[in-house]
């Protein structure tokens, strides 16, 4: 796996002054712009070199910053003007993708899902030239069946033809099993580890979750501190919804 380092002590969390919806994508903090560029350019040729169309970027848990990753790495790819990028809110728990885009939150994907709106009504243009965006749309407490279904299936199978490359944003991987279960219609996961956050075993765990195989990066944020031992904190504060993998809440 490669290792591609955001570092700067850039907060994990989202922030308003990220939101590339409100302030043009320039105007975020300057390192960590560039911090930005240089992970598009070796994700960019990782995924071209293999040939590779979807890529999902993900966490071991809640807060690691992976929300504002995938955003700021999509409207980078699309600023180019290489690519037909299209960004997909697949956290139907807690979507965050709108909010950051500035845009309204439906319809979005659990429309779609749910067979109320057809896909023309949830793919929709953002204020990046060459970026669309499938927001995740109104809040569902139980996704996993809808992501495993054959209407997301045949969703994202038609979206390969009509994009060069298709960034997810998935939920955490060990609250929910949610990453999980599209793992088998992803191309490739970039995992972020937020220093002095995440404990390594829970890392460690989210590696062998996912499958080392499919996992083309690790994007370290922010600086390495000594991790808090106290677990739970981490399960505990995702979404206030029901573990579904049976790990404590």
């Amino acid at each position: 796996m490669k290792i591609f380092t955001m570092g700067g002590g850039r907060p994990g969390t989202e922030s308003p002054s990220g939101r590339i919806g409100i302030l043009n994508l320039r105007s975020i903090d300057p390192f960590y712009y560039e911090m930005v560029k240089g992970l598009r350019a070796k994700v960019e040729y990782k995924m071209d070199s293999l040939n590779l169309r979807v890529l999902a970027v993900t966490s071991a848990v809640a807060g690691e910053g992976k929300t504002l990753t995938a955003t700021h790495l999509a409207a980078n790819m699309a600023s180019t003007g290489r690519k037909k990028v299209l960004l997909m809110d697949l956290d139907l728990r807690k979507s965050g993708i709108a909010r950051e885009l500035g845009m309204s939150a439906n319809p979005g994907l659990s429309e779609y899902l749910s067979g109320a709106v057809p896909v023309e009504r949830i793919v929709r243009n953002s204020v990046v030239p060459g970026l669309s965006v499938i927001v995740g749309g109104k809040t569902v407490s139980s996704p996993a069946d809808m992501l495993a279904g054959e209407r997301f299936r045949s969703l994202l199978q038609g979206l390969r033809e009509r994009f060069d490359l298709i960034i997810l944003d998935t939920p955490p991987v060990l609250p929910v099993p949610d990453a999980v279960t599209i793992s088998e219609q992803v191309d490739a996961f970039i995992l972020l580890f937020r220093f002095g956050y995440t404990p390594h075993q829970l890392f460690r765990q989210a590696i062998d979750e996912l499958g080392e195989r499919k996992i083309v990066g690790v994007v370290l944020n922010g600086e390495e501190k000594k991790p808090d031992k106290y677990y739970h904190k981490y399960y505990g504060k995702y979404y206030q919804v029901a573990n579904t993998k049976g790990k404590p809440a």
